[in-house]
């Protein structure tokens, strides 16, 4: 490999777009031809002799590579930062970004969430990105399987819970099981959605037949719906029942947890420490309740796929 080949310039062009898995909004973003920006991410895939990013019909995705690439690039841009700092005498100033998704921005990051700290919304997957790329500082995120290559500390595990009206027959029951949902119209997210793969395998499961009501996309949506009674929603238990809805936890499916991520090198890094300390404080402040770990399914084995 010609080292001489690998510029600083390729280096900080994939990292913007490793940001966007888009080109287009990349080479806006850089102020370049898109055909510009597809000769600058192909030569630095030549020079490293690795596919960098693949493509799942319309999206991109990132390769390892690709990661490991868009990751050193960033921590290359921060050194350089650091050193001019060091020689103009002054502090180098970057703020902490987090990336999360919907649900917990609404209702479990509080005040974790406040001007000065650089935001990314994406779904799990997006989130995982951004974290083993060194976009995001750190990440929290619903894990049913632990990534092996990033640091990740539970933060709460809550109970499913199914929202209705609270004259709903079912608010007479202090807890509720799957064959309880017998007949039910049910709100349920895309059919893509971790949490839909979830609950269909779970109904199915226990032999409980269901309808779909309407699919609906973030938890807002489906308490909206479930107001106006569309149906009944299965919602993760840190999500507060609006005025007018009851929930009620369903005993026997899997709790859900969510967990703080960030890359193991940057254990000591007080831009990863105060982010988490913000975060952890956040969630224990929530009016939430978490459910003690050894009351939840069993812990997610480690894996490198996802």
């Amino acid at each position: 490999m010609d080292l001489s080949r690998l510029s600083t310039d390729a280096l900080a062009s994939f990292a913007v777009f490793a940001d966007h898995l888009n080109f287009t909004r990349a080479a806006d973003e850089l102020h370049i031809s898109q055909p510009a920006l597809h000769v600058k991410v192909r030569k630095l895939s030549e020079t490293l002799g690795r596919p960098l990013y693949t493509r799942h019909g319309r999206s991109l995705a990132l390769t390892p590579a690709g990661e490991q690439v868009a990751r050193f690039a960033r921590d290359l841009d921060a050194r350089v930062s650091t050193f001019l700092a060091d020689v103009h005498g002054t502090a180098p100033s970057r703020a902490p970004t987090l990336a999360a998704g919907e649900g917990a921005y609404l209702y479990l990051l509080g005040d974790a969430v406040h001007p000065g700290v650089r935001l990314i919304n994406g779904d799990r997957a997006r989130t995982l990105t951004a974290v083993r790329t060194g976009r995001a500082d750190v990440g929290v995120a619903v894990l049913d399987v632990l990534p092996t290559d990033v640091e990740a500390e539970l933060l709460a595990s809550y109970p499913q819970t199914l929202v209705m009206p609270d004259d709903h027959p079912l608010t007479a029951k202090p807890h509720l099981t799957l064959s309880d949902l017998t007949g039910t119209a049910l709100i349920v997210p895309p059919p893509t959605g971790p949490h839909r793969i979830t609950l269909e395998r779970a109904l199915r499961a226990a032999e409980v037949p269901w309808s779909l009501a309407v699919e609906a996309e973030g938890w807002p949506l489906m308490l909206h719906f479930a107001s106006l009674r569309i149906g009944l929603a299965v919602v993760n238990g840190c999500v507060p029942p609006p005025p007018g809805l009851t929930a009620r936890e369903i005993i026997d499916l899997p709790a859900v947890p969510y967990y703080a991520l960030h890359l193991p090198g940057r254990t000591d890094d007080p831009l990863v420490t105060d982010l988490l300390s913000a975060v952890r404080t956040a969630v224990r402040s929530t009016p939430c309740i978490s459910k003690s770990p050894s009351t939840s399914r069993p812990p997610p084995k480690p894996s490198g796929t996802s």
